[in-house]
């Protein structure tokens, strides 16, 4: 090891495999760290001969804030949050944990911690009263186009181009993409992917069906079937609106997935939970809440300088097979245009 002048928060951060942050709250005496970790890093900065430059002040606090009023990503952000402190407790460190939607709150939260990760679809004026505070953000949640604030995300689009490619694999070619309600990002970027690889196959068709997702399921299918659409395979947007599917479906005499297949979007805990149990897209939330976190606390150590540009990253979902989809096994009337 160098001499004394030369031991640096980075220096005792390395040795015992913790973030500056963690070393440095620890050092400061401030929460945010547990005991356990207070010692190691106390212990390794005194073996090492660390001495505190003059002036330096003590870091404030992480905040991950988790918009309230989403119930549709509830378990998504769930699983978020599962990850999130997964990971402080790595690295040995706590965390402020808010769930609200207010503004006013959020521009408070920002005034007093050093860093927020934003989780759900906070509103642009919030968003920008907090950046307009200076403290990092971290995004996990639809952003504008080109906006200039991190974020973190999953591959929506990639997973409609996937899980169209997965059932032409199996040889269905009257496709239903299920969007139950309009407007949702995540929902239109499925359908998008979906759509893409669609076109690349003139003998595939691809149809979107849209309903109150109460009660329009069968509506909604009669209209297609009136139509002379006989799908064999429904691609839903979300878990939720598959479960609805296969219940339907089901009701009215449908084999799954002799008769028709169902993939859903979201591998949430229902989708283990019904007959037969679900082959979906996994949204890996848990990860994004980790990669989330390091990146936050990367722009805490290392702010972004002037004319710096803001980082995407995408975690990559996965198709999870089970039993709801299988080969095409009965001949289908194809449309060729979208409903």
């Amino acid at each position: 090891m160098g001499s004394r002048g030369r031991v640096t928060l980075q220096t005792i951060a390395r040795e015992v495999g913790l973030s500056k942050y963690a070393v440095s709250r620890s050092l400061a005496g401030k929460s945010g760290v547990s005991e356990e970790t207070r010692a190691l890093i106390r212990e390794t900065a005194q073996r090492l001969g660390y001495t505190k430059p003059a002036g330096q002040g003590a870091a404030g606090e992480v905040a991950v804030v988790f918009h309230d009023l989403d119930a549709v990503n509830s378990e998504l952000y769930m699983q978020v949050q599962n990850g999130v402190q997964r990971e402080a407790h790595r690295l040995g460190m706590t965390l402020r944990v808010r769930w609200t939607h207010d503004s006013g709150q959020l521009e408070e939260l920002a005034r007093t911690c050093d860093g927020l990760m934003l989780v759900g679809p906070h509103a642009r004026e919030a968003v920008a009263a907090v950046s307009a505070t200076g403290v990092p953000i971290v995004r996990f949640g639809w952003v504008d186009a080109l906006e200039q604030i991190d974020h973190v995300g999953g591959t929506d689009h990639e997973a409609g181009q996937a899980v169209v490619e997965y059932l032409v694999g199996l040889g269905h070619r009257s496709i239903v993409y299920v969007y139950g309600m309009p407007g949702l990002r995540g929902r239109q970027e499925r359908h998008y992917g979906a759509r893409e690889i669609a076109e690349r196959y003139p003998d595939v068709s691809l149809h979107v069906m849209q309903f109150d997702e109460e009660n329009g399921f069968s509506t909604a299918f009669r209209a297609l079937v009136e139509k002379g659409i006989r799908p064999t395979a429904f691609f839903c947007a979300h878990d939720g609106l598959a479960l609805t599917v296969v219940s339907e479906l089901l009701g009215q005499g449908y084999r799954i997935p002799d008769d028709i297949s169902v993939v859903g979007f979201g591998d949430y805990s229902p989708a283990t939970q019904i007959s037969p149990a679900l082959t979906t897209v996994r949204m890996e939330g848990q990860e994004c809440g980790a990669v989330g976190l390091r990146l936050l606390l990367e722009r805490i150590e290392n702010p972004r300088l002037p004319g710096m540009p803001a980082r995407r990253i995408m975690i990559a979902s996965r198709i999870i097979e089970r039993r709801s989809a299988g080969p095409c096994k009965v001949a289908a009337s194809v449309d060729a245009a979208e409903v």
